[in-house]
């Protein structure tokens, strides 16, 4: 029987209150610091991605990956953190993940539709 993957996203700091959601994984979750995104307000291409947690006000955390059931696609590609979500920046960023910075931006979590653009270490 698959795994069910069970998220809820406290307000935070980084992101947006996201209440209990439950998604089939149709494999094992892997951790992944890189996606490709095409963002309506934001240049195209590769950023890296974190998972952001609680601990210590807000901190870095292991990003995972997970193909999960979706009723209108069969199968989406599920991006996800800690209990304050996932936290992104442009690829080859220098310096910390940090809240204040502009070029940074959270979100409870990611649905990508293409598995291309999900970039497991060793790919892109």
């Amino acid at each position: 029987m698959p795994e069910l993957i069970y998220l809820e996203v406290e307000e935070n700091d980084n992101c947006d209150y996201m209440p209990m959601q439950v998604y089939e994984a149709k494999a094992d979750p892997v951790p992944i610091s890189r996606i490709r995104l095409f963002e309506t307000v934001r240049p195209h291409g590769v950023y890296e991605v974190t998972g952001w947690s609680s601990d210590g006000s807000g901190s870095p955390a292991q990003a995972m990956y997970v193909p999960v059931s979706d009723s209108g696609q069969a199968e989406v590609h599920l991006v996800y953190g800690k209990d304050w979500g996932v936290r992104f920046r442009p690829a080859d960023t220098d310096g910390d993940w940090d809240l204040d910075d502009p070029d940074q931006w959270g979100e409870p979590y990611v649905m990508l539709t293409d598995r291309e653009d999900i970039l497991l270490e060793g790919e892109g």
